[in-house]
């Protein structure tokens, strides 16, 4: 699997901090996949997480989006874990929630 290029955060961000909503909207654009598979994965973490996520978990999926749309699915299916060379602390967190979640199928409300 090749490295994924490294985005430096801002230096004003704090990783703790809430994403803003227009971050939030990048980041949700930079998101959009080739792979519906992919797409899945990343719709039900946003679902699930969107409203607390944090600087840092933006930059860890900045780190796993700079990966090729295969690398990322067999990351996301467990086939592969990420390299230690370009995999933080914050990358395996995403990644984990990013697992469990896409494993998951959305909820169905029940129609009135």
């Amino acid at each position: 699997m090749g490295a994924a290029r490294r985005r430096p955060e801002p230096p004003t961000a704090d990783a703790g901090e809430p994403l803003s909503e227009r971050a939030l909207s990048k980041l949700k654009w930079r998101c959009r996949r080739g792979l519906l598979e992919n797409d899945l994965f990343i719709a039900r973490f946003f679902e699930r997480h969107e409203s607390r996520m944090t600087n840092g978990q933006a930059g860890a999926m900045e780190t796993l989006m700079d990966l090729s749309d295969n690398d990322l699915l067999d990351l996301l299916l467990r086939r592969k874990e990420p390299e230690p060379e370009w995999a933080g602390a914050e990358v395996v967190a995403l990644l984990q929630l990013m697992r469990t979640d896409g494993a998951q199928r959305p909820a169905i409300s029940p129609s009135s």
